[in-house]
Protein backbone atom coordinates (compact mmCIF):
# COMPACT_ATOMS: atom_id res chain seq x y z
CA UNK A 1 0.00 0.00 0.00
CA UNK A 2 1.25 3.45 -0.84
CA UNK A 3 2.49 5.32 2.16
CA UNK A 4 0.44 8.41 2.87
CA UNK A 5 3.03 11.17 3.22
CA UNK A 6 1.67 12.98 6.22
CA UNK A 7 4.72 15.20 6.46
CA UNK A 8 3.97 16.72 3.09
CA UNK A 9 0.31 17.19 3.99
CA UNK A 10 1.25 18.74 7.35
CA UNK A 11 3.13 21.54 5.63
CA UNK A 12 -0.22 22.91 4.53
CA UNK A 13 -2.23 21.71 7.52
CA UNK A 14 -5.57 23.42 7.51
CA UNK A 15 -4.27 25.66 4.72
CA UNK A 16 -4.71 22.67 2.40
CA UNK A 17 -8.42 23.16 2.05
CA UNK A 18 -8.25 26.87 1.33
CA UNK A 19 -5.17 26.52 -0.83
CA UNK A 20 -6.58 23.68 -2.88
CA UNK A 21 -9.83 25.51 -3.45
CA UNK A 22 -8.04 28.69 -4.46
CA UNK A 23 -5.76 26.87 -6.90
CA UNK A 24 -8.69 24.98 -8.35
CA UNK A 25 -10.73 28.11 -8.86
CA UNK A 26 -7.82 29.89 -10.50
CA UNK A 27 -7.27 26.91 -12.79
CA UNK A 28 -10.95 26.59 -13.57
CA UNK A 29 -11.20 23.16 -11.98
CA UNK A 30 -14.54 21.85 -10.80
CA UNK A 31 -14.85 22.20 -7.07
CA UNK A 32 -17.98 21.93 -5.00
CA UNK A 33 -19.10 25.05 -3.23
CA UNK A 34 -22.38 25.33 -1.37
CA UNK A 35 -23.96 27.46 -4.11
CA UNK A 36 -23.20 24.98 -6.91
CA UNK A 37 -22.97 21.37 -5.77
CA UNK A 38 -23.38 20.02 -9.30
CA UNK A 39 -19.96 21.42 -10.25
CA UNK A 40 -18.21 18.87 -8.08
CA UNK A 41 -20.09 16.07 -9.78
CA UNK A 42 -18.46 16.71 -13.10
CA UNK A 43 -21.91 17.39 -14.51
CA UNK A 44 -23.59 14.49 -12.73
CA UNK A 45 -24.61 13.67 -9.17
CA UNK A 46 -27.00 10.95 -8.12
CA UNK A 47 -30.66 11.60 -7.39
CA UNK A 48 -29.94 12.75 -3.84
CA UNK A 49 -28.23 15.80 -5.28
CA UNK A 50 -31.26 17.14 -7.15
CA UNK A 51 -32.10 20.02 -4.85
CA UNK A 52 -32.38 20.20 -1.10
CA UNK A 53 -29.66 19.75 1.48
CA UNK A 54 -27.15 17.32 0.03
CA UNK A 55 -23.60 16.57 1.13
CA UNK A 56 -21.00 14.54 -0.73
CA UNK A 57 -18.80 12.28 1.41
CA UNK A 58 -15.55 11.24 -0.24
CA UNK A 59 -12.88 8.81 0.90
CA UNK A 60 -9.31 8.88 -0.42
CA UNK A 61 -6.27 6.61 -0.60
CA UNK A 62 -7.96 3.19 -0.44
CA UNK A 63 -8.83 0.53 -0.77
CA UNK A 64 -7.47 -0.73 2.54
CA UNK A 65 -8.21 -4.19 3.92
CA UNK A 66 -7.99 -2.76 7.43
CA UNK A 67 -10.49 0.11 7.08
CA UNK A 68 -12.43 0.04 3.80
CA UNK A 69 -14.71 -2.86 4.85
CA UNK A 70 -15.38 -1.19 8.20
CA UNK A 71 -16.29 2.11 6.56
CA UNK A 72 -18.47 0.31 4.02
CA UNK A 73 -20.30 -1.39 6.86
CA UNK A 74 -20.99 1.92 8.61
CA UNK A 75 -22.22 3.54 5.41
CA UNK A 76 -24.51 0.57 4.76
CA UNK A 77 -25.90 0.75 8.29
CA UNK A 78 -26.97 4.36 7.70
CA UNK A 79 -28.06 3.84 4.11
CA UNK A 80 -25.46 6.31 2.80
CA UNK A 81 -23.54 6.22 -0.45
CA UNK A 82 -20.22 7.95 -0.98
CA UNK A 83 -17.45 8.46 -3.51
CA UNK A 84 -14.14 6.63 -3.17
CA UNK A 85 -11.07 8.10 -4.85
CA UNK A 86 -8.79 5.08 -5.04
CA UNK A 87 -5.05 4.65 -5.59
CA UNK A 88 -4.31 2.30 -8.45
CA UNK A 89 -1.61 0.28 -6.77
CA UNK A 90 -3.93 -0.34 -3.82
CA UNK A 91 -6.65 -1.49 -6.20
CA UNK A 92 -4.16 -3.86 -7.81
CA UNK A 93 -3.18 -5.21 -4.40
CA UNK A 94 -6.77 -5.59 -3.13
CA UNK A 95 -8.99 -5.84 -6.22
CA UNK A 96 -11.84 -7.54 -4.40
CA UNK A 97 -12.29 -4.52 -2.15
CA UNK A 98 -12.81 -2.21 -5.12
CA UNK A 99 -15.44 -4.57 -6.43
CA UNK A 100 -17.09 -4.56 -3.00
CA UNK A 101 -17.18 -0.75 -2.97
CA UNK A 102 -18.82 -0.65 -6.39
CA UNK A 103 -21.35 -3.40 -5.66
CA UNK A 104 -22.48 -1.46 -2.58
CA UNK A 105 -23.53 1.37 -4.88
CA UNK A 106 -20.66 3.76 -4.21
CA UNK A 107 -18.83 5.72 -6.90
CA UNK A 108 -15.22 4.62 -7.52
CA UNK A 109 -12.95 7.28 -9.02
CA UNK A 110 -9.30 7.90 -9.89
CA UNK A 111 -6.76 9.15 -7.34
CA UNK A 112 -3.64 8.29 -9.39
CA UNK A 113 -1.52 5.14 -9.33
CA UNK A 114 0.98 5.96 -6.58
CA UNK A 115 -0.09 9.30 -5.05
CA UNK A 116 2.52 11.66 -6.56
CA UNK A 117 2.27 15.41 -6.98
CA UNK A 118 0.95 15.44 -10.54
CA UNK A 119 2.31 18.94 -11.15
CA UNK A 120 5.83 17.53 -11.02
CA UNK A 121 5.30 14.81 -13.62
CA UNK A 122 5.92 14.78 -17.34
CA UNK A 123 2.89 14.47 -19.56
CA UNK A 124 3.60 10.81 -20.27
CA UNK A 125 4.08 9.99 -16.59
CA UNK A 126 0.84 11.73 -15.64
CA UNK A 127 -0.98 9.88 -18.41
CA UNK A 128 0.34 6.57 -17.08
CA UNK A 129 -0.69 7.42 -13.51
CA UNK A 130 -4.26 7.99 -14.68
CA UNK A 131 -4.54 5.30 -17.35
CA UNK A 132 -3.09 2.51 -15.20
CA UNK A 133 -5.50 3.38 -12.40
CA UNK A 134 -8.43 3.49 -14.82
CA UNK A 135 -7.49 0.02 -16.05
CA UNK A 136 -7.50 -1.69 -12.66
CA UNK A 137 -10.66 0.10 -11.49
CA UNK A 138 -12.48 -0.78 -14.72
CA UNK A 139 -11.50 -4.42 -14.31
CA UNK A 140 -13.32 -4.52 -10.96
CA UNK A 141 -16.26 -2.19 -11.58
CA UNK A 142 -16.93 -2.43 -15.30
CA UNK A 143 -16.76 1.36 -15.51
CA UNK A 144 -14.03 3.84 -16.34
CA UNK A 145 -13.72 6.67 -13.78
CA UNK A 146 -14.86 10.02 -15.10
CA UNK A 147 -13.20 12.06 -12.35
CA UNK A 148 -9.68 12.56 -11.06
CA UNK A 149 -8.73 13.85 -7.64
CA UNK A 150 -5.09 14.96 -7.78
CA UNK A 151 -3.14 13.86 -4.69
CA UNK A 152 -2.72 16.66 -2.13
CA UNK A 153 -5.21 18.73 -4.15
CA UNK A 154 -2.15 19.74 -6.18
CA UNK A 155 -3.48 21.08 -9.47
CA UNK A 156 -2.44 23.69 -12.00
CA UNK A 157 -3.34 24.55 -15.56
CA UNK A 158 -1.16 21.79 -17.01
CA UNK A 159 -2.68 19.12 -14.76
CA UNK A 160 -6.17 20.30 -15.55
CA UNK A 161 -5.62 20.32 -19.30
CA UNK A 162 -3.98 16.89 -19.27
CA UNK A 163 -6.82 15.54 -17.16
CA UNK A 164 -9.33 16.97 -19.63
CA UNK A 165 -7.46 15.36 -22.52
CA UNK A 166 -7.87 12.04 -20.71
CA UNK A 167 -11.58 12.66 -20.28
CA UNK A 168 -11.32 13.43 -16.59
CA UNK A 169 -13.03 16.12 -14.53
CA UNK A 170 -10.84 17.38 -11.67
CA UNK A 171 -12.66 17.19 -8.33
CA UNK A 172 -11.33 18.56 -5.03
CA UNK A 173 -13.23 19.29 -1.80
CA UNK A 174 -14.67 22.05 0.36
CA UNK A 175 -14.52 20.53 3.88
CA UNK A 176 -11.26 19.00 5.16
CA UNK A 177 -11.25 17.70 8.76
CA UNK A 178 -7.58 16.64 8.37
CA UNK A 179 -8.49 13.13 9.50
CA UNK A 180 -5.23 11.91 7.93
CA UNK A 181 -3.37 13.59 10.82
CA UNK A 182 -5.38 11.62 13.42
CA UNK A 183 -6.46 14.65 15.49
CA UNK A 184 -8.91 12.54 17.49
CA UNK A 185 -12.40 11.25 16.82
CA UNK A 186 -14.12 14.27 18.40
CA UNK A 187 -12.03 16.71 16.36
CA UNK A 188 -12.91 14.96 13.10
CA UNK A 189 -16.58 15.03 14.01
CA UNK A 190 -16.63 18.69 14.98
CA UNK A 191 -14.57 19.82 11.98
CA UNK A 192 -17.03 18.17 9.61
CA UNK A 193 -20.23 19.11 11.41
CA UNK A 194 -19.20 22.72 12.00
CA UNK A 195 -18.34 23.36 8.36
CA UNK A 196 -20.78 21.34 6.26
CA UNK A 197 -23.20 23.34 4.16
CA UNK A 198 -25.57 22.22 1.39
CA UNK A 199 -23.39 21.06 -1.49
CA UNK A 200 -20.26 20.47 0.61
CA UNK A 201 -17.74 17.88 -0.53
CA UNK A 202 -16.14 16.32 2.56
CA UNK A 203 -12.63 14.88 2.34
CA UNK A 204 -11.90 11.81 4.49
CA UNK A 205 -9.71 8.74 4.13
CA UNK A 206 -10.20 4.98 4.14
CA UNK A 207 -6.56 4.21 3.30
CA UNK A 208 -3.01 5.49 3.50
CA UNK A 209 -2.54 4.85 7.21
CA UNK A 210 -4.38 4.23 10.44
CA UNK A 211 -7.97 5.33 9.81
CA UNK A 212 -9.52 4.06 13.03
CA UNK A 213 -10.41 7.61 14.12
CA UNK A 214 -12.18 8.26 10.81
CA UNK A 215 -14.23 5.09 11.17
CA UNK A 216 -15.05 5.94 14.78
CA UNK A 217 -16.15 9.48 13.83
CA UNK A 218 -18.35 8.41 10.96
CA UNK A 219 -21.50 7.21 12.82
CA UNK A 220 -21.91 10.52 14.67
CA UNK A 221 -21.26 12.49 11.48
CA UNK A 222 -23.87 10.50 9.57
CA UNK A 223 -26.53 10.48 12.28
CA UNK A 224 -26.11 14.20 13.00
CA UNK A 225 -26.25 15.24 9.36
CA UNK A 226 -29.33 13.08 8.83
CA UNK A 227 -30.97 14.67 11.85
CA UNK A 228 -30.24 18.08 10.29
CA UNK A 229 -32.11 17.03 7.17
CA UNK A 230 -29.17 16.27 4.89
CA UNK A 231 -29.16 13.61 2.21
CA UNK A 232 -26.02 12.12 0.69
CA UNK A 233 -25.01 12.13 -2.95
CA UNK A 234 -22.30 10.45 -4.98
CA UNK A 235 -20.02 12.23 -7.44
CA UNK A 236 -18.96 11.36 -10.96
CA UNK A 237 -21.29 8.40 -11.30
Amino acid sequence: MAAHPGRRRSVGGFRATIGALAVALLAGAAVAVPAAPAEAAGGRADAAGKGGKVVYLTFDDGPSPAYTPEILGILARYGVRATFFEIGQNVAAHPGLTGQVARAGHSVQNHSWSHPDLRRLSGSSLNAQVADTDRVIRAQTGRTPSCLRPPYGAVNGAVRSRAAALGKQVVLWSVDPADWSRPGTAAIQSRVLNHVRPGSVVLMHDGGGNRAQTAAALPTILSTLKARGYTFGTLCG
